[in-house]
């Protein structure tokens, strides 16, 4: 089974640029590259962070560029989003808690995708309902795998600050997880960076956004804006084995020889 995860597109009004970039640009040449490459792809989801300023307008142009995208796709939430205008736009939602997660059963196993989003503040919070709302996803799977997606990463990767805005609940989803037994990865956004390894023996991955990145900066207060390359990841998902491909999709110099 082959997933694509994009995260991070900051989307601002179309026609303007942020930190230099012109994120729907950017947005598009992603989606072009997925349908040239990975038009047979299983699931496209986006980790979060869809918008930069959560206005509606925003939502709407993501709204537009995936009426052109090839496989199905996910939409998940980050910090930066809001949920009442992407619902306006979007619809869905949580029935019950009206959050914005969901799951999806393949011949590979259970997604989860979470919501994260805590309005107004940049970390990640799983409170009671949403971890509830997890706990009863992961007994529905049985001893089935499961692959967790979520906009904040729950895991430190010893980036300070970065690491002060992660979930704030991360022991209670750890114990979770743990009950469940059978958690073969958690992909992850929100740092803007290529970063791989396990937590608590759980695989772990994140990946740059579509638009800036985050500097590799280990200082304790500041993290700096870079442009290095816009990704997406390339995920292959098989009873064996996960791999995941960070592919820099603006990358124009590959020649045969």
């Amino acid at each position: 089974m082959k997933i694509i995860q994009v995260t991070d597109l900051h989307l601002v009004t179309p026609g303007e640029t942020l930190c230099g970039l012109d994120p729907l640009a950017r947005l598009k040449a992603c989606i072009s590259d997925i349908n040239r490459n990975h038009g047979d792809a299983a699931l496209v989801i986006f980790t979060g962070d869809l918008s930069e300023t959560g206005d509606e307008v925003t939502y709407r142009a993501l709204s537009d560029e995936l009426g052109k995208l090839i496989p199905p796709f996910r939409l998940m939430l980050g910090n930066h989003d809001n949920r009442i205008a992407f619902r306006h736009v979007f619809g869905g939602g949580n029935r019950d808690d009206g959050f914005i997660h969901s799951v999806e059963d393949t011949p590979e196993g259970r997604l989860i995708m979470l919501d994260t989003l805590l309005p107004g503040r940049p970390e990640g919070r799983l409170d009671d309902v949403r971890l509830r709302w997890l706990q009863q996803r992961l007994e529905e799977a049985s001893n089935r795998p499961v692959f967790l997606f979520s906009h904040h990463p729950p895991f430190p990767i010893h980036m300070p600050l970065l690491d002060r805005m992660g979930i704030v609940e991360a022991d209670a989803l750890h114990a979770l997880l743990e009950q469940h037994g059978n958690v073969r990865h958690i992909f992850a956004g929100h740092a803007h960076r290529p970063i791989a390894g396990s937590w608590r023996g759980i695989p772990v991955s994140v990946l740059r956004g579509t638009n800036h990145q985050s500097a590799l900066d280990f200082s304790p207060d500041r993290i700096a804006i870079t442009h290095e390359p816009p990704a997406y990841a390339v995920i292959f998902i098989d009873r064996d084995s996960v791999i995941a491909h960070f592919h820099d999709f603006l990358d124009r110099s590959a020649a045969y020889r």
